[in-house]
């Protein structure tokens, strides 16, 4: 399969930099994959699965935030967040959907406060994180 440079950058650095074959997010407007010989593009990420295929094996990792670019058949992934399934602290990402679904059912009807949606964002942030997590054992590190 073709090949092309990928980057992954955060505020904490450098994630990935190498060659893939395939890279798939969740963008604002949905899923969607890159592969060699992609368009120019960009778009802002929303919060999802990243799944990263690099010499035939898939790598997964929470993404969430942020924005992707092709340009001149390079890309760069600049996540505001991007946690590799084997990394994601399983008990701290179900503390925090525990917390926040405390939080829902103590504020029943609440959902246009600040504080309301910043509970919801927590919420889906852990779902994505839990689900991650728990398909790493499916999937093969690089």
């Amino acid at each position: 399969m073709r090949r092309f440079p990928l980057q992954i950058v955060t505020a904490d650095g450098m994630v990935f930099d190498g060659q893939a074959e395939s890279i798939s997010v969740r963008a604002a407007g949905g899923d969607m994959s890159v592969q060699a010989g992609h368009c120019d593009y960009v778009t802002v990420l929303g919060m999802g699965q990243a799944r990263l295929i690099v010499d035939g094996k898939v790598r997964t990792a929470a993404c969430i935030g942020g924005m992707l670019a092709v340009a001149d058949g390079k890309v760069r992934l600049v996540p505001t967040t991007f946690e590799w399934a084997e990394d994601i602290d399983l008990t701290r990402a179900r503390h925090a959907k525990e917390y926040a679904e405390a939080y829902f059912n103590s504020h029943p009807g609440e959902t246009d406060s600040r504080e309301y949606r910043h509970f919801e964002a927590k919420h889906k942030r852990s779902l994505i994180r839990i689900d991650v997590a728990q398909g790493a054992s499916g999937a093969r590190s690089l």
